[in-house]
């Protein structure tokens, strides 16, 4: 292995400039964002995870962390000059192209992402944290590589999950069992996804398209989950293994089963991501309750309520 491939980081800063912008949905915007060297930019599963830098007001991207070491560079800043740092999901690459999409889920003011969408226009610059393509060996950032054995996929999540959970669905192949649940904000925050045949995508609209009362955020997704289960039951084997509770307040909820291990005891291969508490339920009732095997579950708590994302 040559020294240039030994010093290529894993993830390291790229400069973009906002080439569109798409209003998907009412809470849904799709940016799509370009770069000199985005060719060197890749992908390497259907969930990646990428970091967007916003810029400071007033300096813009003055303080961007330029070395390999850009999460070391970032911290040893005084905390006014750090560039707010998410995490999103890379929904499509065009590396030929020099693009990128990104879907953003709008919210209003609440926070520097959310903030920076709403105004977004084209020539709007920011930095995107990804792999670097001529990083000689795996760049991890993805969690999406469910059991060959699997005879049924189960994913579910809410609006954080939706760009991902889109991306998973539009590979599935023909005659591919799957369940999709989605919780999303109104009615009207439905998208079409290309999804093949046995794919079966249910939409979970908190503020239905009628007016009535909205529905608190992970109720309508937990009873679609629990219900799902009730009618997949005939191909689940449960497990006597003890597993413990999380605590979502000391840290994060985020299990993955180990792919060197990866194989589906119980027929069934769930995907849950979202918000963390709602995300802890569904790992209780399907693990705890339900006792399927843990290396039949992936679960990602995305974001906790009330609390900062990154």
């Amino acid at each position: 292995m040559s020294v240039e491939a030994v010093q290529v980081p894993v993830y390291r800063p790229f400069a973009v400039q906002v080439s569109r912008l798409q209003r998907l949905s009412p809470n849904f915007l799709r940016v799509t964002f370009i770069g000199a060297d985005l060719d060197a930019f890749t992908s390497n599963g259907l969930d990646q995870r990428i970091k967007v830098m916003l810029p400071l007001p007033g300096r813009g991207l003055l303080d961007c962390p330029s070395e390999a070491d850009w999460y070391g560079e970032w911290r040893a800043m005084p905390p006014e000059r750090q560039m707010p740092i998410r995490t999103y999901t890379v929904r499509a690459l065009r590396p030929e192209a020099g693009e990128v999409d990104v879907d953003f889920v709008l919210h209003g003011a609440t926070g520097p992402a959310s903030a920076w969408a709403e105004q977004a226009a084209v020539g709007d610059e920011v930095v995107l944290i990804g792999p670097d393509a001529r990083f000689p060996g795996p760049t991890g950032g993805f969690e999406w590589h469910p059991p060959a054995d699997a005879s049924c996929l189960l994913l579910a999540g809410d609006e954080t999950a939706v760009p991902a959970i889109c991306a998973i669905v539009e590979t599935l192949l023909p005659g591919r069992r799957a369940r999709v649940l989605l919780e999303v904000p109104t009615a009207d925050d439905v998208l079409n996804i290309a999804a093949a045949d046995g794919v079966r995508v249910t939409w979970l609209p908190r503020r239905p398209a009628d007016g009535s009362p909205a529905a608190a955020r992970g109720s309508l997704l937990t009873a679609a989950v629990v219900a799902a289960v009730d009618e997949l039951a005939k191909v689940l084997q449960p497990t006597s293994a003890r597993v413990d509770d999380v605590d979502i307040e000391s840290g994060i909820l985020w299990e993955v089963p180990e792919e060197t291990a990866h194989r589906s005891p119980s027929g069934l291969y769930a995907w849950f991501a979202g918000e963390a508490a709602v995300v802890k339920g569904l790992r209780r009732h399907l693990v705890l309750e339900r006792g399927l095997d843990r290396r039949s579950v992936a679960f990602m708590g995305y974001w906790r309520e009330g609390r900062r994302s990154d």
